[in-house]
């Protein structure tokens, strides 16, 4: 499957994944809509793919605003006249243990973007992704799967989507409307500079080991065979395609790779 003169839209895409899919898609000519609240980067991000061939709409949007949400769908639409593919990639995370969180309010906030933004976009652009039996294409992670310390409230969101996902794709059944839900392992993103932390305020820098875990540019390409070949779940490391199965026998193990990985940070 290519994305000649196929309309994507992609949330998060000023940086990260998002930027880097955005990249890798453009040389096949494709019409990119590009969202994030950063327009100056989106900017950037368009005239890096208009360059490799792509038509692009920057379009600024807060995913956690429902009428941002709809807004992006009908400009996307009014702009080249349908709608082919919906990757949901823009997210938030934290970095604190639960019992030294100071201020609640990340729960919600997290809840907002990583899981009710994907709601109501994948609410407002089903009817033309059906008209198109186009595909979602959903930027989860293995802790959608498992949990890990220090990240309770962004574990949650991705069991969210996971759940939210795997119910949709049965309703949607017999539509032509393809779901794939894409679980990275850690990735080199902006996503753990802009992490919270116990006091609420973003850590600023990583806490990764960035030489030891994938790099945006691998994972978007991971992302985009997983998206050609439509497949329903797309799992980013060896250690998470073992630990599903683990899991189900060993539970405690999980438990004890998730902790030194996070200790680890990677």
């Amino acid at each position: 499957m290519t994305y000649e003169g196929r309309t994507i839209v992609v949330t998060g895409a000023s940086v990260g994944i998002g930027r880097a899919l955005c990249r890798l898609l453009a040389p096949q000519r494709p019409r990119l809509v590009l969202a994030s609240r950063d327009e100056a980067k989106l900017e950037e991000t368009a005239a890096e793919c208009r360059a490799l061939g792509a038509e692009t709409l920057v379009a600024p949007t807060d995913v956690g605003v429902e009428a941002q949400c709809r807004a992006l769908v009908e400009r996307a639409v009014g702009q080249f006249g349908g709608l082919d593919v919906l990757v949901n990639n823009a997210g938030l995370s934290m970095w604190a243990r639960f019992d030294e969180l100071t201020d609640l309010s990340i729960y919600e906030r997290i809840m907002r973007i990583n899981y009710l933004g994907c709601v109501w976009l994948t609410h407002a652009a089903l009817p033309h992704l059906k008209r198109s039996r186009g595909q979602v294409v959903v930027i989860g992670s293995l802790l959608g799967i498992t949990g890990a310390p220090t990240r309770t409230g962004y574990s949650a969101s991705k069991h969210a989507l996971m759940g939210f996902y795997d119910s949709l794709r049965i309703e949607l059944m017999g539509t032509g409307v393809g779901i794939t839900m894409v679980l990275p392992d850690f990735v080199v993103s902006e996503i753990h500079k802009r992490s919270e932390g116990a006091d609420g305020k973003p850590l600023g820098d990583t806490p990764m080991q960035e030489s030891k875990i994938m790099t945006t540019e691998a994972c978007a390409e991971m992302i985009l065979r997983g998206m050609r070949k439509r497949q329903r779940l797309v799992v980013g490391s060896l250690r998470g395609k073992l630990g599903r199965f683990v899991r189900i026998f060993a539970p405690g193990v999980i438990d004890r790779v998730a902790l030194r990985a996070i200790r680890r940070g990677r």
